[in-house]
Formats: C-alpha cells, sequence, structure tokens
C-alpha cells in the first residue's frame, strides 16, 4: 500500500508542475507536557515532518489544524498557544501558503491514526530530532525554541 502512496503523491507532485495551484495548509509544533514534539512520518514522501495537512476549501484554517491532528496522530481537544509563523513554499509546484502553530496536547498518548497514510509518528525532544527530520521541520523547531515569529519561505 505504500507503494501506491508513493506513486500517486508523485503523480500528484507531476499534476502540480503543469497547473501550479495556490494551495492553503496547516502545520503544528504539537507539544507534550515534557515540551517534546510530535512528528509524523509518512508512507508516501521521505523524511520527519511536524503533523498537519491541507486546508479544504470551505474550512477555516484552524478548524483543518484540529482536523489534521485528529487523523493523523489522534490528538483531539489540542489548545493552541500561538502562531508561529506563516510561510511560502514553492516545492512540488505548487504556490503554497503554510500556517504553522504551536500546539499543546491533552493527552501524551500519540499513534499513527491513518497507518495508510503514516508509516510512525512519535514524540521526540528537541535536542534529539530523529535522522532524516525534514530541514524545515528543523527550521521550525528552532524558531519555537527561539521564541521568534517566523515568516518568509518554507
Amino acid at each position: 500500500m505504500a507503494l501506491i502512496h508513493r506513486l500517486l503523491g508523485k503523480a500528484a507532485r507531476l499534476v502540480w508542475r503543469v497547473t501550479r495551484p495556490r494551495t492553503i495548509g496547516v502545520r503544528a509544533v504539537l507539544l507534550d507536557a515534557n515540551d517534546r514534539i510530535a512528528l509524523v512520518r509518512h508512507s508516501y514522501i521521505d523524511g520527519w515532518y511536524l503533523p498537519g495537512g491541507g486546508v479544504k476549501k470551505g474550512e477555516a484554517i484552524v478548524d483543518a489544524l484540529h482536523r489534521e491532528l485528529v487523523e493523523e496522530v489522534a490528538i483531539e481537544g489540542a489548545v493552541v498557544e500561538r502562531v508561529l509563523g506563516v510561510y511560502h513554499s514553492r516545492r512540488e509546484g505548487k504556490d503554497d501558503h503554510v500556517m504553522v502553530y504551536v500546539v499543546r496536547a491533552g493527552a501524551d498518548t500519540l499513534r499513527s491514526a491513518d497507518r495508510l497514510e503514516l508509516a510512525e509518528a512519535g514524540w521526540f525532544a528537541p535536542d534529539a530530532l530523529p535522522k532524516g527530520t525534514t530541514p524545515a521541520t528543523r527550521r521550525r523547531i528552532e524558531e519555537w525554541r527561539s521564541g521568534v515569529t517566523g515568516e518568509g519561505n518554507w
């Protein structure tokens, strides 16, 4: 099944390079009570990422955040602490704007809610991120650690 997701992802990225859609995404620096950060590894692309995803048409960004946290890591009732920043990405051929929130989880249990989409999910200390954590994810975590508001390119 992971192979199918990888192939579908590659096909989608090809379409995006041609159509260049404008999209809105949301991600979370999701923290537990010990300030560990939730990271996910998808089945269709390499690397560890902050949980999140696309905002659906007609959906509020913060509603998309909560939906994605439930869909990806089975976290309900997370509390938004602040907006970390708004970023622009032209990766994958899209004109993507990504809103990143700092969010506190109400529970310490983290699991891959969608086994087809996610290969793994876990809590990690900010100074002990797993090998393969993407550069953009590392930048967002460093911004959170520094207490700055991020902006600019993803």
